[in-house]
């Protein structure tokens, strides 16, 4: 058990910095272009405008031409706030065997351009595909517990719901599969899925994907192959059956007083309604339900802790922490100092401390300081695509990715 009073300082809202640096209007396109004798271009040919960037792509790719197959240069491109190049990475032919090499260009942090070429021969070594049918994901995930781990099966069924199209034919299409590249991890490593797509296997054709991008400093994250981030669902998803009851703002005080008399008493000058700040989103659900960890991180926290009850504090890169109360128990194997993936089973819905009824009391802090999860500003690195991160996604949108032969 633990009691560290820093868990549990209120600190003052406006000290919170939240990151500045997001590109909200991140994205990403993809294609393959058709091979001409001005392959060098290419960067034009796709929007990439940037006369530096197109000579050092022309004298760097002299011999990375010799080695194409096909009649198409699969590509894929990444681009910020006022259509900059942020990365683009392309492949040799539309093809994924021991011959396919992706070359990766980014802009240097220190001026100039990098180019960082990787082999699928080389990638797939730790990986293995899987296909399950989508419906079996969406509707019946027990089914997928002899083919996954149990925190990929609750991770996958958040991917999915989160990317499928409901506008056109992918569910109603019997043959609708779901593709995974997954490392199953060993004991230096968690397993990790690092591709879902939805696509039908007779026509090939990909509905919706999502790739794993891995970052040193924050804890990693999901992005659809057009640079849309996933991650502010994971991380207020602590729940597989949930229904919020209350969320953020101000809620009635009470006086902890009643009269034991039901005797007239006379009229008093009507006193202001008392209100206390409700830091944290309440998730309605039965006792016992069970309660996730919203992403890797270390519990630094297990006991039982005044009005929380028993509580669950995790700690996450980038000196985030979440916070799960209330609990009615925690998982048997969970001990203070573990480390723990996001998906795993780290407790049950109870109604312990200061609680009214059976829900889960979850909060996510930043520097110590509560941060709304759901408020329409709230923009924070873990949900964004920070500059110079675009080029381990668009390598892996062509190395992991189905083949692109458009």
């Amino acid at each position: 058990m633990s009691l560290n009073p820093e868990l549990f300082q209120r600190k003052n809202p406006n000290e919170l910095i939240l990151d500045s640096e997001a590109n909200l209007d991140y994205r990403v396109v993809q294609g393959c272009l058709r091979r001409s004798f001005n392959e060098d271009n290419l960067p034009a040919s796709i929007g990439i405008d940037n006369r530096q960037f197109a000579e050092f792509f022309k004298n760097q790719t002299k011999g990375f031409f010799d080695h194409m197959r096909g009649d198409c240069i699969p590509y894929a491109a990444a681009f910020t706030t006022r259509n900059r190049f942020d990365s683009l990475s392309i492949m040799n032919g539309p093809f994924q065997d021991s011959k396919t090499e992706v070359w990766t260009f980014t802009p240097s942090a220190f001026g100039g351009f990098l180019v960082q070429q990787d082999f699928l021969k080389n990638e797939s070594k730790n990986l293995t595909e899987i296909r399950v049918p989508l419906r079996e994901v969406l509707y019946d995930p027990r089914k997928l517990g002899d083919k996954l781990p149990v925190e990929l099966v609750w991770e996958l069924n958040s991917i999915i719901k989160q990317i499928y199209p409901e506008d056109n034919n992918s569910l109603e299409n019997p043959n609708s599969v779901v593709r995974l590249i997954v490392d199953f991890g060993d004991r230096e490593r968690w397993a990790q899925i690092w591709s879902a797509e939805i696509i039908d296997p007779s026509s090939k054709e990909v509905f919706a994907s999502a790739f794993w991008v891995e970052r040193a400093d924050l804890p990693g994250g999901f992005f659809t192959a057009s640079g849309e981030s996933l991650e502010r669902t994971f991380w207020t998803n602590p729940l597989s059956y949930r229904r919020i009851s209350r969320g953020v703002g101000m809620v009635k005080a009470s006086s902890g007083k009643r009269s034991k008399s039901n005797a007239p008493v006379a009229q008093a000058a009507p006193n202001k309604q008392r209100y206390r700040a409700h830091m944290g989103i309440d998730y309605a659900a039965p006792i016992g339900t069970p309660v996730f960890s919203v992403a890797n991180g270390k519990v630094v926290h297990m006991g039982f802790s005044g009005a929380f009850g028993n509580l669950i504090v995790l700690e996450h890169p980038g000196n985030y922490h979440t916070y799960y109360a209330h609990l009615s128990n925690y998982n048997p194997e969970l001990e203070l100092g573990n480390e723990v993936r996001r998906g795993l089973e780290i407790g049950y819905v109870g109604t312990t401390g200061r609680s009214t009824g059976p829900h889960l009391h979850f909060e996510l802090r930043k520097d110590g300081i509560y941060v709304d999860p759901y408020g329409s500003r709230t923009q924070l690195d873990l949900w964004s695509m920070r500059d110079n991160e675009s080029g381990q996604l668009t390598r892996e949108i062509l190395l992991l990715g189905s083949p692109i032969n458009r």
